[in-house]
């Protein structure tokens, strides 16, 4: 069993910067795809980037593409999204998830998910 909690969350001018952290318990997250997705006000939950099981591999939204930047620290089971040149339309409650079986962006291909943690850009 996998848990998942974010945090570094909080509310940044358009153009500022934020780090949010996936901190894994349980089981090593060197075994698991982590994504992160998130969910607009008015919208459904989105993917937002995914990161391999040995770090090396990335994807990205394309909405995000050039300003975030994944990263994972195997020894702490941690995974870090880097926000740069952030957006009022970034603004969402940004979920971590991982999957076991999957490089996918379908939120049906993971398996555990943390609470969530909530960005909020001013304009």
């Amino acid at each position: 069993q996998v848990q998942l909690v974010e945090s570094g969350g909080g509310l940044v001018q358009a153009g500022g910067s934020l780090r949010l952290s996936c901190a894994a318990s349980g089981r090593t997250v060197s075994n698991y795809v982590i994504a992160w997705f998130r969910l607009a006000p008015g919208k459904e939950r989105r993917f937002v980037a995914r990161v391999s099981r040995s770090g090396s591999g990335t994807n990205y939204a394309d909405s995000v593409k050039g300003r975030f930047t994944l990263s994972r620290d195997h020894a702490k089971n941690t995974v870090y999204l880097q926000m740069n040149s952030l957006k009022p339309e970034d603004t969402a409650v940004y979920y971590c998830a991982a999957s076991g079986t999957y490089s996918s962006p379908n939120e049906r291909d993971y398996d555990y998910w943390g609470q969530g943690t909530q960005v909020t850009v001013s304009s």
